[in-house]
């Protein structure tokens, strides 16, 4: 029996950011980003881009110094990034009616880890009471799509029989709240449990390609500010010409690939789930691709930009609202900077989904 998702939750902060919260506090900031003076990376269209497709969705939402967020979620100050990270899991195990002593192996993506340490992984197992081996997997937004194709080649192979897998974004620990980067980035996780999946969503393929084009154009700095150091993103000033330029042929090459290796046609998938780190992605996605905006759906007005867990909430959504339904064929597409594009065709199955409010479920709308 091949391997699949059996179960898929989220779990976000409490917390919510509105735009209004930076108007008040940032307003000088606001004002340039107003008058275009102070944007770090989707800057406006250069006449000579190569991006045609990409800028055409994209030149909406530049009158709008947020660039079309609206809220995004928040950790509290001294929260930890695994707090959420077990919230995922311990959905993700309530759905899929299975105790911890039932799952053998954790991989874990945390971006980025609690307190410098080389990853949460261990602290989950250690506080969910696993007894098998826990390991991180670093990919950047990529890194949930390898962590499935990882997961899912140890159960066929044998190895274990079922794995959790978990993801964070913790943003807000990079880019402070008086950096303009700030207003495009949230917080969450997301999990799944991977196992023999007769009923489950079984990945009929899966492929990768890496995203060397894009090394540099964002990148993590240590910075030392008041005698205290700290992590922060930096967007280099090629970044926005980098990541729309590449952004089709990546899209391209990973969905084509992808359908290729199953043997289906892009007409046979019924529901697209694609990475949404701006407000216009969706839309982008589906306009290079020649699909129907009806097939997809994007949730950044409610979570903003949370990195590796994109794909995954999106699925997780329209699931939820009934856009995909056991025996659909699903396609998946990540991108992560300085790392790799990739996307996946499911099987999807009675895939059993963790709880969701109705505000998050009324926030998923077609792009």
């Amino acid at each position: 029996m091949s391997a699949g998702i059996l179960s898929l939750a989220t779990c976000f902060p409490e917390r919510t950011i509105t735009n209004d919260y930076f108007r008040e506090r940032y307003p000088e900031s606001v004002r340039l980003a107003e008058q275009g003076s102070v944007a770090k990376v989707w800057t406006p269209v250069d006449p000579s881009s190569r991006s045609a497709r990409f800028d055409a969705e994209m030149a909406p939402f530049l009158a709008d110094p947020f660039r079309g967020f609206r809220e995004r979620r928040r950790l509290a100050d001294d929260a930890p990034s695994r707090s959420i990270e077990l919230g995922a899991i311990r959905r993700a195990l309530g759905a899929a009616h299975l105790p911890i002593e039932e799952v053998d192996a954790l991989i874990c993506t945390s971006f980025l880890p609690d307190a410098h340490e080389v990853g949460n992984a261990a602290f989950l197992a250690r506080d969910l009471g696993l007894q098998g081996p826990a390991w991180n997997l670093e990919a950047t937004c990529s890194s949930a799509l390898v962590g499935l194709q990882t997961a899912c080649a140890l159960v066929n192979a044998g190895e274990y029989r079922r794995i959790a897998y978990v993801a964070s974004c913790c943003y807000s620990r990079v880019t402070p709240d008086s950096d303009t980067l700030a207003w495009a980035n949230g917080d969450g996780a997301m999990a799944f449990i991977v196992g023999p999946a007769e009923e489950g969503g079984r990945p009929l393929s899966i492929a990768l390609t890496h995203t060397g084009d894009t090394c540099g154009a964002m990148t993590i700095q240590l910075e030392v500010a008041a005698g205290v150091a700290r992590e922060r993103m930096v967007a280099d000033k090629r970044a926005s010409r980098v990541l729309r330029e590449s952004a089709e042929g990546y899209l391209r090459r990973s969905v084509e690939a992808a359908l290729c290796r199953a043997g289906v046609r892009l007409e046979d998938i019924r529901f697209f789930a694609f990475t949404t780190p701006t407000a216009w992605y969706a839309r982008f996605c589906a306009r290079a691709l020649g699909i129907p905006l009806a097939r997809t759906l994007t949730t950044h007005a409610l979570y903003a930009n949370v990195g590796p867990i994109l794909t995954f909430t999106n699925l997780f959504h329209g699931a939820h609202r009934g856009l995909v339904a056991p025996g659909d064929l699903v396609l998946l597409y990540f991108i992560g900077n300085t790392s790799n594009a990739g996307a996946a065709v499911m099987r999807w199955g009675d895939v059993a989904l963790g709880p969701i409010s109705e505000r998050e479920l009324s926030a998923s709308v077609t792009p």
